[in-house]
């Protein structure tokens, strides 16, 4: 990884603020800054207007599209989104299944399936945890059987992240039981309306609705619906997952929230004095200041990796389960302080984005408005994607095992 400074580095981050300035619309910015749950069209309006400039799977090799840009690029690509506000990208089908079709796929189905997932036509759902196989994903029951023409899928899926708006689900099945289990799973992509798929909410403690479950009755997928060999899911989803766990640092999110957090902190509050004015409580900013930026530089020196070697696994130092550790604890550490912030007004609930004051606007300052939402939700940062717990097993295998 090359850490010498690259002066156009400023350039580019003026030239995407330029963009966002003139293409991003107000209000979608303003609810993006609220930081509530996804809301479909705003995600479909920015993709667009994002695929329209080329800038839509900026990640992607630009043989399917890619922009091209440096890991560091693409950071700052990111983190110029979050700040403004603009809407989260659709990351179940840009960055984890997409990786999947161009690595693995076959040419029928990346012709199929890219050009949706970059101009925003179809929305992804990612069926891997079941409810006794969630972070030790090989013991998975979800069973697909090949009746001579179509796998055959049974079996129960949970925690599919906004899978309420899925066109397409990519899910992971055992297609022979007499093996080993990681040597026994296969990679689906499967039709979201396919008959004998029935899906049921979760409301998480926030009360937003942005999980679910997913029961396979009898659900018939054809061949072209298999990536790759039988038998390779597994190392597909160890491929996907190290994708995945890289980008759960989140530069851009802790980025965004630390400035909120700075914001609120400037505020006075229940007519007390500011907590900035507290050195105790600058010293707290400045030490997460300080530990995000060792973990960007973590970030950009795995992001190198992974563009440097693709289609490898991302590196040799258990990268993703180190990244996503540390970037989960951080965005709930930077939640907990902005509620120490807001003093009283922590407590004051807004279930849901409201663009004007009424007669049910909970009382206190603006600024208060969705931190307790989001605080809420990242509860469960340290669990999806993989707990933290087995992430720590992770590293301990692969650098202990070595001794």
């Amino acid at each position: 990884m090359d850490l010498s400074i690259d002066e156009s580095i400023a350039e580019f981050r003026q030239e995407i603020r330029h963009f966002i300035a003139e293409n991003l619309p107000a209000a979608m910015a303003e609810r993006g800054l609220r930081a509530y749950h996804e809301d479909k069209a705003d995600v479909i309006a920015w993709m667009k207007i994002l695929a329209k400039q080329g800038w839509s799977a900026a990640s992607w090799p630009q043989e399917y599209g890619g922009t091209g840009w440096s890991p560091t690029q693409q950071l700052v690509f990111d983190e110029e989104c979050m700040r403004a506000g603009a809407p989260q990208k659709p990351i179940v089908g840009l960055s984890l299944v997409a990786p999947i079709i161009y690595t693995f796929g076959s040419e029928e189905q990346k012709q199929t399936h890219l050009p949706g997932i970059r101009n925003a036509e179809t929305w992804w759902g990612q069926c891997f945890s079941e409810p006794n196989a969630g972070s030790d994903l090989a013991s998975l029951k979800t069973s697909a059987e090949f009746n001579g023409s179509h796998y055959i899928v049974n079996g129960h899926k949970t925690w599919t992240t906004l899978g309420q708006f899925a066109d397409w689900l990519f899910l992971l099945a055992v297609t022979d039981k007499t093996v080993k289990p990681q040597q026994g799973i296969s990679f689906f992509l499967v039709k979201a309306d396919s008959p004998g798929i029935t899906m049921r909410p979760i409301h998480s403690i926030e009360k937003g609705h942005t999980l679910n479950e997913f029961f396979f009755e009898d659900v018939a997928v054809p061949l072209s619906g298999l990536i790759g060999e039988v038998g390779k899911g597994w190392s597909y989803a160890k491929f996907l997952l190290e994708n995945e766990r890289a980008w759960s640092a989140e530069i851009p999110r802790n980025k965004a929230l630390l400035n909120k957090l700075k914001v609120i902190a400037a505020e006075s509050i229940d007519g007390a004095q500011p907590l900035l004015a507290s050195a105790a409580f600058r010293e707290k900013i400045c030490e997460l200041s300080a530990r995000l930026n060792a973990l960007e530089y973590m970030t950009l020196r795995a992001m190198s990796e992974q563009h440097e070697v693709a289609g490898e696994p991302l590196s040799a130092w258990e990268a993703g389960s180190i990244l996503h550790i540390k970037g989960s604890e951080m965005q709930q550490e930077i939640g907990a302080l902005m509620m120490e912030a807001l003093g009283s007004y922590g407590a004051v609930y807004f279930p849901r984005y409201l663009a004007t004051r009424a007669e049910h606007y909970p009382a206190g300052p603006d600024i208060a408005h969705g931190v307790a939402a989001d605080y809420l939700y990242r509860r469960a940062t340290t669990i999806y994607g993989g707990s933290n717990e087995i992430q720590r097993n992770i590293i301990a295998g692969a650098m202990l095992g070595k001794f």
